[in-house]
């Protein structure tokens, strides 16, 4: 089932979530909705709070994004390896190697991009879908959506980024998207 995308402005966005258990109701249908959500938006990360839900929960998939690199994307990324992963109860290990640019999205702020700086190596704990403990170190592109879902779950949004200047000189899209007056290709939640 697609489930719609909470816009910005809603407080579950802002709020640090919790963990879950493998009790947790329902969860493998709560995972393949949320990957026909993610599929449907055309994204390629989602998180439980994006969905309306307050847990330590997210999706990744970087197959399509690196797939269609282009020659200039292949020479700054050479190493990329894509992924496709769930993500329970993520605790960020560290974070390592060089700050760089790039310009974010995210489905829950849509129409809205912007240059925002990550280091380019991040280390994370999880569980995987099958309560497995997991521990690894993602590079470049993969690393930056985990961080950006990551950020998620902890009630950060990417714009937190942005200086003071940019955040006033978007400050009308914002609101617009609070109250549903922007328009998607997929479902969403708006918070008025």
């Amino acid at each position: 089932m697609i489930l719609p995308v909470v816009a910005y402005g809603s407080p579950i966005l802002r709020k640090v979530c919790d963990n879950i258990t493998p009790e947790y109701p329902e969860l493998k249908k709560l995972l393949a909705d949320m990957w026909e959500s993610l599929y449907n938006s055309n994204g390629v990360g989602l998180a439980a709070p994006q969905i309306n839900k307050p847990i330590r929960l997210f999706i990744v998939d970087t197959v399509q994004i690196v797939d269609d690199f282009n020659d200039e994307d292949k020479r700054k990324y050479p190493n990329e390896v894509p992924i496709k992963k769930v993500f329970i109860n993520a605790q960020k290990v560290e974070e390592t190697g060089d700050t760089w640019p790039y310009n974010e999205g995210c489905l829950s702020i849509p129409k809205v991009r912007e240059d925002i700086h990550r280091q380019s190596h991040v280390r994370i704990k999880y569980l995987d879908e099958n309560f497995k403990e997991q521990e690894e170190t993602f590079h470049g592109i993969t690393a930056r959506v985990i961080q950006h879902e990551y950020d998620h779950i902890e009630g950060r949004l990417f714009i937190d980024y942005l200086t003071p200047l940019k955040k006033r000189l978007i400050k009308k899209k914002l609101d617009d998207i609070s109250n549903g007056k922007v328009k998607t290709d997929y479902r969403m939640l708006f918070p008025r």
